[in-house]
């Protein structure tokens, strides 16, 4: 029998996981941020910084582009686009 499966929070970042993104990443547009941290705290995978408004950014090597802070930002200040 197996026994529970999981992993440790943030364990993405011993592999670069953002490889795996399905073709969308966030853009912060960077003019509406209230500073919330909402993104912050939503982001699965921990790979959105920031410490003031208009500060805040991705780093897309470990970014899925799931949209989840995009969802969550409540002045829309993150939009998905196309990835490069």
């Amino acid at each position: 029998m197996f026994g529970p499966i999981f992993s440790k929070p943030l364990s993405s970042k011993n592999n670069k996981t953002g490889s795996w993104r399905m073709g969308k990443r966030p853009k912060f547009l960077q003019t509406n941020c209230i500073a919330c941290r909402m993104c912050i705290l939503i982001c699965p995978e921990g790979c959105i910084e920031g410490e003031d408004k208009n500060t805040y950014h991705c780093d897309y090597d470990y970014c899925k582009g799931c949209g989840n802070c995009v969802e969550i930002c409540p002045r829309q200040d993150i939009v998905m686009i196309e990835d490069k």
